[in-house]
């Protein structure tokens, strides 16, 4: 209802509990969310990674907090009995991958056969320890014996969300 002239007394519920507020999380509390999608078309032949162009930035509230990074994209082998491997980096510098079999990724896919389409997805928790803006970028590689590999073929989506967690 409009308010009226006088005095009005609104009545709100007993509830316990704690309110988030963005001065005072408890660890682990969710601070802020960052979404990105990418859906042009990336191939490389190279054994070398390249940027697949699926990218997000942050920038956290505090030096203690983690970030939580969540991708999933599509991804195609091109040629037969190749390989697809796929890492995050940060800042563009520093490959976030643990070492797979000599290899700092997060996972590959192999192909037997030409054309096999899929969808690699990873999730890491970084710690960068600052509150400077960090970006995190999906790279990927072809890693055996050369041939062409793609992301986001026929204009599919990749998407990467960042989500800064209170420490």
């Amino acid at each position: 209802e409009p308010a009226v002239a006088g005095t009005t007394v609104l009545t709100l519920p007993a509830v316990t509990g704690t309110i988030l507020t963005t001065t005072s999380p408890k660890a682990g509390n969710v601070i802020q969310v960052v979404n990105a999608t990418y859906s042009t078309t990336t191939n490389t032949s190279s054994s070398s990674y390249v940027t697949s162009g699926l990218t997000a930035s942050i920038t956290p509230t505090s030096s203690s907090s983690k970030i939580l990074i969540l991708v999933s994209f599509p991804c195609t082998i091109n040629d037969t009995q190749r390989q697809l491997s796929f890492t995050l980096f940060k800042n563009n510098t520093t490959n976030l991958a643990p070492n797979n079999g000599g290899q700092l990724s997060f996972g590959q896919l192999y192909s037997e056969s030409l054309n096999i389409q899929g969808v690699g997805s990873l999730n890491f928790l970084d710690s960068p320890a600052t509150t400077s803006s960090t970006t995190y970028t999906v790279y990927f590689a072809s890693t055996n014996s050369g041939g062409s590999v793609s992301m986001f073929q026929n204009s599919l989506t990749g998407t990467i969300t960042l989500m800064e967690i209170a420490g």
